[in-house]
């Protein structure tokens, strides 16, 4: 459906999946089952470093706020994708659109600001270990959690503001299955290079600032680790950052081609398929990867199963 010049666009039509028409009902199947999957391999996690004692260190209180954005990330994409693969009709009104536009960076852009805080701790366990408790108290994991959300509100509110204050008056048809920036600003009727500019480069802050801090973290970290005496020590050491490691590269390299390369290469097709493994593979995997290959979390797990499990009936 095609607006005519002179009508304002009230909604928007999602056309992500509509090249895969008679595989909507598999798709949708296979992304319910992902997406139940993750909800609950994520409230385990959230589950059990709350039930045991052992894990309210800060790497696991990082984890466990990590688990809660991965969840409230997919909620706000992945159940409205669900029911338009079995809707006729798949819209998403103009509000609704800059709702779930703003949800999204909001939590994406705490993600890496949140993956910045998680390599400062692994820092300073690692090159400050008789101080970490001192360095990385209660308050200050708090305070690295306000800061990164507040940084992503402000981000996603400047985004929003400026995607969805220009006009629309032409197409609806929106080549995705969700309210994404690029796929939006292609169905503007114009845009300043001003708005672009602003936008692409609060991208590349919410990128590339996060992205430093680790890649400092990290130097430090290897530059104290080399000098372990123990092999068995830097062994350890590197373990419990390759889980975080994963997961940023995961993250920095998906969002970093989604949203810094050049509008000329801008395809809506390789957006959407991009945008599938970073909405509903990624938060399945970044908990498995930093908690359920870990020892220490899985003896928790142990011990939580098994107290509930002797509790009297």
């Amino acid at each position: 459906m095609e607006w005519t010049n002179d009508t304002v666009v009230r909604e928007f039509v999602f056309l992500g999946f509509s090249a895969l028409a008679g595989l909507q009902q598999l798709l949708f199947v296979v992304f319910l089952l992902l997406y139940l999957f993750t909800l609950g391999t994520n409230a385990i996690i959230m589950s059990t470093i709350v039930l045991d004692r052992a894990l309210h260190t800060p790497m696991y209180f990082f984890l466990s706020v990590l688990s809660c954005s991965e969840t409230c990330y997919t909620f706000v994409i992945v159940p409205k994708m669900l029911v338009d693969l079995l809707a006729q009709k798949k819209t998403i009104s103009f509000l609704g659109c800059a709702i779930q536009m703003f949800t999204f960076l909001f939590l994406g852009c705490s993600h890496s600001f949140l993956l910045a805080a998680m390599g400062y701790d692994r820092y300073v366990a690692i090159c400050n270990p008789l101080r970490y408790t001192v360095l990385m108290g209660h308050g200050v994991c708090l305070g690295l959690v306000a800061a990164a959300c507040a940084c992503g509100f402000t981000v996603a509110q400047i985004i929003t503001s400026l995607v969805f204050h220009l006009p629309f008056h032409s197409s609806n048809q929106l080549h995705h299955f969700f309210c994404d920036i690029s796929p939006v600003l292609q169905l503007a009727s114009y845009h300043t290079h001003f708005s672009q500019i602003i936008i692409f480069m609060l991208c590349a802050l919410v990128l590339v600032a996060p992205l430093l801090l680790i890649l400092v973290s990290y130097i430090r970290i290897i530059s104290a680790i080399v000098q372990f005496p123990s092999t068995l020590g830097r062994y350890k050491a590197f373990s419990t950052c390759a889980s975080h490691l994963m997961i940023v590269i995961v993250h920095y390299g998906c969002a970093s081609f989604i949203y810094l390369r050049p509008k000329s290469n801008y395809s809506s097709s390789q957006d959407a398929l991009i945008s599938v493994s970073y909405t509903i593979l990624t938060p399945l995997f970044n908990p498995m990867i930093y908690s359920l290959r870990n020892k220490e979390f899985k003896s928790a797990l142990r011990r939580v199963v098994g107290r509930t499990i002797s509790l009297p009936h």
